[in-house]
């Protein structure tokens, strides 16, 4: 009679994350994999079809319960939270968890993406439109140009606007359109000076500009020569750049690897997903929460930050 030895899995110290062997495929590969799967599907007969749609379900029912147990866990054990956030940035776990829902995109970033494909349109009409926030289901926009009125031709357009954030972001239930507000004159910031002693003056130098590229942020410690001090980050879209302390308004964790999404003017924390207007410190998932703004001031070049009066 033959024995079988079954050799026990080698454990992997809870923590370290699993690194990828040559031989398992990439995203790409994966991918492809499930959509030829998919389209075979369609090509079964209705009983065979049905059956196998069957067995897809229900193991989906399995990994869902299963990954959201996982997820649940890991976010509330201190130690595990780092280690969950970087698997999340991992192209194939981040689809594995979005396609069971468990990991949604940020409202305002979603709703952005769908206007971007209605503006075109607004714009052949002399319109555009502004995505100020989104709270308890409502959209609140600016409608700009010719949706700014009350012809006919507006309100087809601000139906447009309506309709496209109702049937294709889920957690918008409705529109509301605010009146537009005049916009201040926006300063060079090669024209900003500060005194011939800044160091005085609380202001501390974070560095050539030149160093913080569109779209990018970066953090400093800073300290004044009255001793006070700041943990900082230093955030550049549009050339227009703006100073916060490093703390998420949410539960003060630092903002260090934010993602700055140059096309929504946005920050989104990389710890709960919190999203904030990158040139006010405005929330936008919480309504209400704010990044702490720092005085911030371009001369000859060289960042300098108020961390002091």
């Amino acid at each position: 009679m033959s024995t079988t030895t079954r050799v026990a899995p080698t454990a992997r110290p809870v923590g370290s994350a699993a690194q990828p062997s040559e031989s398992e495929p990439d995203f790409e590969t994966l991918a492809k994999r499930v959509d030829a799967a998919i389209a075979a599907l369609a090509d079964l007969d209705d009983g065979p079809r049905s059956v196998a749609e069957e067995v897809k379900a229900a193991i989906e029912a399995v990994h869902r319960v299963g990954l959201t147990t996982m997820v649940r866990r890991m976010r509330a054990d201190a130690a595990a939270r780092p280690v969950l956030f970087d698997l999340v940035d991992d192209p194939v776990v981040h689809l594995l968890l979005s396609l069971h829902g468990i990991v949604r995109p940020d409202p305002m970033t979603h709703a952005n993406r769908v206007l971007a494909e209605v503006r075109p349109q607004l714009q052949s009409h002399g319109g555009d439109v502004s995505l100020i926030r989104i709270e308890d289901g409502i959209a609140f926009v600016r409608l700009e140009g010719a949706c700014n009125g009350c012809s006919m031709s507006s309100v087809t357009l601000r139906n447009l606007v309506e309709s496209a954030l109702v049937d294709n972001v889920p957690s918008v239930t409705g529109l509301e359109v605010l009146p537009n507000q005049p916009s201040p004159t926006l300063i060079p910031l090669e024209a900003l000076r500060v005194g011939p002693d800044p160091a005085s003056e609380g202001w501390v130098s974070a560095g050539p500009a030149g160093a913080v590229s569109d779209g990018q942020l970066v953090a400093r410690n800073l300290a004044s020569s009255s001793g006070a001090s700041a943990d900082v980050i230093v955030v550049n879209v549009g050339q227009r750049f703006s100073a916060y302390r490093n703390e998420c308004a949410h539960e003060g964790l630092p903002m260090d690897n934010a993602v700055v999404d140059t096309a929504n003017g946005t920050l989104t924390c990389p710890w709960h997903g919190f999203c904030y207007d990158a040139g006010s410190g405005e929330c936008l998932s919480a309504p209400g929460a704010q990044l702490e703004q720092l005085p911030i001031r371009i001369d000859s070049g060289e960042i300098w930050v108020r961390v002091a009066v």
